[in-house]
């Protein structure tokens, strides 16, 4: 075998991830435009967020901010988490990661499986409130600072080193293996550091390029780009990993040139068709960033290359979007549709009536 195919360790296969075209989930209507999925579920993570969870702790660990035996802290809607578990069980380091309640059950117990620990605060809490993940986060962050001086609070909304990876290495990717061919760029922003990194690159090299960033309802970010203030107060909303109820440093606003609104069973439906209908078992905020990018394709007259990103697994979220029970609960799909259904789990004495 040759040495060259080897990786010395699971961190050298992040990135470089596929960039596959989309075919059936295009309506008619859009079908002069091309459509391209940025595959980040390719990570040995599963998500994005394996690039900027190397990154944050290789620049943490040049400046002195992280040493051997350290821990590290972060609040995450888990795939930040699951990214740092990764790479800290690898290079040696502890992990304590703070969660919203309404994280998915399997994101918890893949960073459990990962060595890390993990503490979870209420849902709905203002940014500011004691209670909220960021600042619990931040509270043991600073505590074992005081303690042990070999703590790294990730921070990954504001720790720049987030949009700088995304500027120096998810963009070239995305221009090299397009040849440069694009029109819009679309995703959406958690901490914003890969839409303004990636934004930021492709802006250099085409001036001309789109970039579109999908916001779900209840996320303030749309008002803050058109209007500058927050007109309708942050609402609850069910797709996890992206739209934010502050403005993060990563998130560059005047790199954007435009938003769109897409609501949660828009996302959740389009979940379920591209895993049946493409093969690919993505997220719920993979299908939110088609669906927006989808509506904006709309409104364009030139046939035009859309590159989206999907940021994650569909394996994270079994427990919901691919719950027939949770679906109906949370009124995102409609118990006649669920009983209707061919992919169903039915016991063999029932099902060989039917042969």
């Amino acid at each position: 075998m040759s040495q060259l195919a080897i990786s010395n360790t699971i961190l050298d296969t992040i990135g470089s991830t596929p960039l596959v075209k989309l075919n059936k989930v295009i309506p008619q209507n859009l079908s002069k435009h091309q459509f391209y999925a940025k595959m980040e579920y390719f990570n040995p993570g599963g998500s994005i967020k394996d690039r900027i969870a190397l990154a944050m702790i290789e620049a943490a660990e040049k400046r002195g901010e992280l040493k051997p035996g350290g821990t590290i802290v972060e609040a995450t809607a888990g795939n930040t988490g699951l990214g740092l578990a990764l790479v800290a069980a690898v290079k040696g380091y502890k992990c304590i990661f703070v969660l919203p309640a309404k994280m998915s059950a399997e994101k918890r117990a893949l960073l459990r499986a990962y060595g890390a620990r993990v503490v979870i605060t209420p849902m709905g809490v203002e940014p500011e409130d004691p209670m909220s993940h960021y600042s619990v986060a931040k509270r043991i962050a600073t505590a074992l600072k005081e303690k042990t001086n070999n703590c790294f609070y990730a921070n990954q909304y504001h720790n720049l080193d987030n949009m700088d990876l995304h500027y120096n290495v998810t963009g070239p990717e995305i221009w090299n293996q397009t040849n440069g061919e694009i029109d819009v760029f679309a995703a959406g922003v958690g901490t914003g550091g890969t839409l303004s990194g990636v934004a930021k690159y492709l802006k250099e090299k085409k001036k001309d390029i789109k970039v579109i960033c999908l916001d779900p309802v209840g996320s303030i970010l749309y008002d803050l780009f058109y209007h500058g203030k927050i007109v309708d107060p942050p609402g609850a909303y069910k797709v996890e990993g992206v739209g934010e109820d502050m403005l993060p440093d990563n998130c560059k606003l005047g790199l954007f040139d435009g938003f769109v609104k897409v609501t949660d069973p828009e996302a959740f439906s389009l979940t379920r068709k591209l895993a049946t209908e493409e093969g690919l078992c993505v997220g719920p905020s993979s299908a939110l960033i088609l669906a927006g990018a989808m509506k904006y394709a709309a409104t364009l007259e030139k046939p035009s290359r859309i590159v989206v990103v999907f940021p994650d697994s569909g394996k994270s979220y079994l427990s919901k979007v691919f719950n027939d029970q949770w679906m109906v609960e949370n009124k995102l799909e409609t118990a006649e549709n669920i009983k209707s259904a061919f992919n169903v789990e039915v016991m063999a004495q029932d099902e060989m009536k039917n042969y």
